[in-house]
This record gives C-alpha cells, structure tokens and sequence, in this order.
C-alpha cells in the first residue's frame, strides 16, 4: 500500500527532510488554515502538524487518516481522546530540545537576574556617559550562584535545566505536582517551591490540570526578587495575572517564549508591556537549527516505524 503522507505546516521546520524509504507520495503545505483542514487531509493515511488542530470534528470526518505524528513534543492541539478511541496512532518527538530550549532559559535567566536590558537602557540613555566614577550602579545584580532554581515539569528537559542550574552553583528544587497530596523522593511540596525559589522555570505540559497553574495564588507565595521563565506553553500562566505581578513589583521579572494564543494576531497584554525587567521571545526556544534537524530525522523514523508496524513515541 501507497502512503499519502500531508504535512499541514512545513514552513515550521526551515531544515531539509529525508523522505521515507517506504512507498508513498508526500504532500506539503506551507501552512493550513482551520477551514482547509478537511480539503488538506482528503486523501492523507498519514497527517504531519507541529501545531495544526486536528479535533475530533475533524478526525471523524478522515477515516482513512491511521497515524499522527506530532513535528513537535507537545500534543495539546490533537484530540488524543478520539485517536484512542478510533484506532489513530500519535507519535511524537522527544528530547530533540534538550541541549537548544535549556540554552534559551538560561539566556532568558541571566538576562534577567544581572538586568541586561535595564543596563543597555541606561547605557543608551546617557547614564554612563554622565557618571562620576568608572562604573555605573543604577540597576541591581544578582548571581545565579547560590541562588534557588524550582522546577515544575522534570521530563527531559526540566533536568536538562537542572543539570546546566549545578553547574551554575544553582541550589535545585524539584516541584511536585500542584495539589499532590503526598510528595515523592527528591521532589518537594509545589507551594515550597514558589516560596523558596529565585528562579521558577517550567517545563510541564498543557492540560486541563495545569492551565493556569501559576496565578494571583502563586505569585502571592513567590519572593518579591523573584522571576518566572516559561518556555512550555502560554496557557500554563494566567497572563493577566502576570501583567499585574509585573506591573505592581510583586515579582522581579519574567522571561516568556510563548503566548496563550499564537500567533497573537489580535493582539496580548503581555506584548504591551514596556519594562525592562520582562522579556518576550516569539516561540523560538526549541528552534536552532541543530534541535530542527534531530526533530525532523526522528519525525521521519517515527513514521517509518509505524508502517513496520512498530509504532514508537506513541503518545
């Protein structure tokens, strides 16, 4: 049997794709709008979306769609409940970030906790320029050094942080889930986490149990020196909760890579926001090049391992 392979937005992956070593013919779109879903997959055995929503409305109407795969780790936009419930495989990519997205929380961290941007202002506003000595103490510093890293979300990625955080001479904590009502070895009660950290960063997937895990609540148990980086998903942070720890100097500052809504076509609060201390990057985090090409190898493998009916990754 032929595959008709479709990937609905290739224009999200800027490096070259083998092509697999079965039969099949192979379908790109640059990009595919909600409305042409359906005309997209019309013929498709097997559908590639990095972030494409394939619902279960949708899903109904391809049965002859047999396997997802995710050009990304998260699933949050495939209706996992009906692909198991119809016989749909969904497999996804792992751990091809693990070196790019603990880079960018870094960059993000020490951005932040030294006050770069905050310093370029001032260097370009005049201030250095007008000082009495060789330096300039406008902005405060902090060391990452002996300072407190939490972590909420420990798959891959949250100890490929942790593991850059001790080599900074970073204390680690190790979140256990919000509301867990027993804490396992080496992971520590969430609220301590809030309370205790410098630096919260996380790693944790989009779902209904941890959309906006982090709100008024939990910025009320963080320090006033505190930060709060996110490179997972919008969702996972109320955002106008965010807008008004930042604005009211209840935390220190944030680092985000991503919105609730993106694009954000019309518009977020968070991009408003002209302060120094916040820091907003365009989803980029998992995207050098290097993690681009492992993604797009393992997105191929996964897909050949399914027609060998050995499917892998399977979400």
């Amino acid at each position: 049997m032929t595959q008709h392979i479709v990937f609905l937005d290739r224009n999200t992956l800027i490096v070259n794709m083998r092509k697999p070593s079965f039969a099949h013919r192979w379908q790109d779109f640059e990009q595919t709008q909600p409305e042409q879903v359906l005309a997209h997959l019309k013929d498709a055995t097997i559908a590639i979306t990095n972030k494409v929503k394939l619902s279960g409305e949708i899903l109904a109407q391809t049965p002859q769609l047999k396997m997802i795969a995710a050009a990304a780790t998260g699933t949050d936009n495939i209706d996992l409940a009906y692909c198991r419930a119809h016989g749909i495989v969904v497999s996804n990519i792992r751990n091809y970030a693990v070196h790019t997205l603990p880079e960018h929380v870094f960059m993000l961290m020490l951005a932040l906790r030294r006050n770069l941007l905050a310093w370029r202002q001032d260097v370009q506003a005049g201030l250095w320029q007008q000082a009495d000595q060789f330096c300039l103490f406008t902005q405060p510093i902090n060391d990452l050094y002996g300072s407190t890293l939490g972590i909420i979300g420990y798959g891959g990625l949250g100890k490929a942080v942790r593991t850059l955080a001790e080599a900074f001479g970073m204390r680690v904590l190790v979140a256990e889930h919000k509301g867990a009502s027993s804490v396992r070895e080496g992971y520590t009660d969430f609220d301590t986490v809030m309370a205790q950290s410098d630096v919260i960063t996380l790693h944790s997937p989009l779902n209904e149990a941890t959309r906006h895990m982090i709100s008024t609540r939990e910025f009320d148990l963080m320090k006033r020196s505190a930060i709060l980086i996110n490179t997972a998903r919008g969702n996972l942070v109320d955002e106008a909760a965010l807008e008004t720890a930042l604005v009211s100097g209840r935390i220190a500052g944030a680092g985000f890579d991503v919105l609730g809504v993106e694009p954000p076509r019309e518009g977020n609060r968070l991009l408003d926001l002209k302060l120094p201390n916040f820091i907003l990057t365009p989803h980029v985090a998992w995207g050098s090049r290097q993690a681009m090409q492992i993604l797009a190898d393992q997105l191929v493998d996964n897909i050949e391992a399914f027609v060998a009916g050995q499917p892998r990754n399977v979400v």
